[in-house]
């Protein structure tokens, strides 16, 4: 899937250029063209049964997420006393559709200050600039909303 993400990637700078502002559209694009070659690659597509009224649900989230994500990373680089303490946080997803979950990996980026860093039984390690911050009740939120993408139903965790 690396070797797809980097493909997509430098075609997209390939038509698009360096500038970074293509990537509001470019990484859309990108996360389509991963899932549809691993889609259409996997020998026996199967449906992904994305569900129309969950997509247009998420794509508002995932803009504003993209901008909100943005922002956030600029003041803290341009203003130094904003808070850092980066390192890792632990997140256990629920998501069973395996589309679903490349997905969520691939958007756990767009909040703010996160990254998804390593994927290791089941298990995601989450880079977080602010380890003191608690990021379960956001990932819960972006989980359930790719959940309903794919017809899936996760019901809100309290921690």
């Amino acid at each position: 899937m690396f070797t797809r993400a980097i493909l997509f990637a430098g075609l997209w700078l390939v038509i698009a250029g360096s500038d970074p502002a293509s990537w509001i559209i470019g990484l859309p694009t990108v996360l389509l063209a991963i899932l549809s070659s691993l889609w259409l690659s996997s020998g026996r597509p199967r449906p992904l049964g994305l569900r129309l009224t969950a997509l247009l649900r998420f794509l508002p989230f995932f803009a504003f997420e993209s901008v909100r994500g943005g922002i956030d990373v600029a003041a803290r680089v341009l203003r130094p006393k904003v808070k850092i303490n980066p390192g890792f946080q632990r997140y256990q997803p629920r998501l069973d559709h395996p589309a679903a979950r490349v997905l969520f990996l691939d958007s756990i980026s767009l909040l703010p200050g996160t990254l998804s860093a390593d994927l290791r039984d089941g298990i995601i390690e989450v880079h977080a600039l602010d380890v003191t911050s608690d990021l379960t009740p956001e990932l819960q939120r972006l989980e359930r909303l790719i959940g309903r993408l794919f017809g899936e139903k996760l019901e809100e965790v309290r921690v």
